[in-house]
């Protein structure tokens, strides 16, 4: 029996309806290979967590993590990497959106020893993010790129959600993760030990098939907090500057959410 060579990580909330259409992709992409897909669910009313039971008890590749009393897309990214048991772990949405054959490409490139993240990028050649409709996502993205390039974050897509890493070399910057918001890749780029090696392979994002998006007003909040918490670690001066930067960023948040009310 081969040892699992890759964990995917699904963060889900109310996504019952794409459990096992995204198995059957998961089959598809990483056919001949060993791996495991862990569902890490809080609490989705809408039963994700027992389709992904009764998926199990059918296929071995198949694994659900549920968390009561605690939510959060990070956290459960973390939560499902400490629980993996794959020296490869990737991390992907449950919404259909992240192209499963990107996969493959990302796996050998961690293999090689030659980096510690490779990024499903929709801003490098060949990839593009046309399914990306939600006004909320553009106006995140946009502002997740400018404040990465201002901090020297070395990849062109710091707000993809589709990422893969060498679970040990997760583990050591685990500790210093909030574990709150939902780009965790940016959080871990930002806490990682420098220089971090980054492979990017393109990906086009694709249109959501079941559900609907989970960003809303909170998240603004919730960004822009896990970005002055990572520059205060950062000398005064370059602290100083951050914090006026991110004031900015929250009046230019703010206009946009009450623009979009009216």
């Amino acid at each position: 029996m081969m040892s699992t060579e890759i964990s995917v990580v699904v963060p889900c909330y109310n996504e019952a309806d794409n459990v096992l259409p995204l198995v059957n992709a998961l089959h598809a992409a990483l056919d001949g290979r060993a791996w495991e897909v862990i569902f890490v669910d809080d609490n989705s009313p809408d039963g994700t967590i027992k389709a992904v039971r009764q998926l199990a008890a059918q296929d071995p590749h198949v694994r659900g993590l549920l968390r009561i009393g605690r939510k959060g897309l990070s956290s459960a990214v973390i939560e499902g990497i400490l629980a993996s048991s794959a020296p490869i772990v990737a991390v992907m949405d449950g919404d259909l959106q992240h192209d499963e054959a990107c996969l493959p490409a990302m796996i050998e490139a961690l293999k090689t020893g030659d980096f510690d993240v490779a990024v499903a990028s929709r801003h490098v050649e060949g990839g593009d993010s046309a399914g990306l409709a939600n006004k909320w996502r553009h106006f995140l993205s946009e502002q997740g790129i400018r404040i990465a390039k201002s901090l020297s974050v070395p990849v062109n897509d710091p707000m993809s959600g589709f990422f893969a890493v060498q679970r040990e070399w997760f583990e050591a910057i685990a500790p210093s993760l909030t574990g709150r918001g939902f780009k965790i890749l940016l959080e871990t780029l930002l806490a990682a030990p420098k220089p971090v090696r980054v492979k990017e392979v393109p990906m086009v994002f694709r249109d959501r098939l079941h559900g609907e998006s989970k960003l809303g007003p909170q998240v603004m909040i919730q960004f822009g907090i896990m970005i002055l918490e990572n520059v205060m670690k950062k000398p005064l001066f370059k602290r100083m500057f951050w914090i006026g930067s991110s004031s900015i960023f929250s009046g230019i948040a703010y206009k946009y959410l009450t623009r979009s009310k009216k």
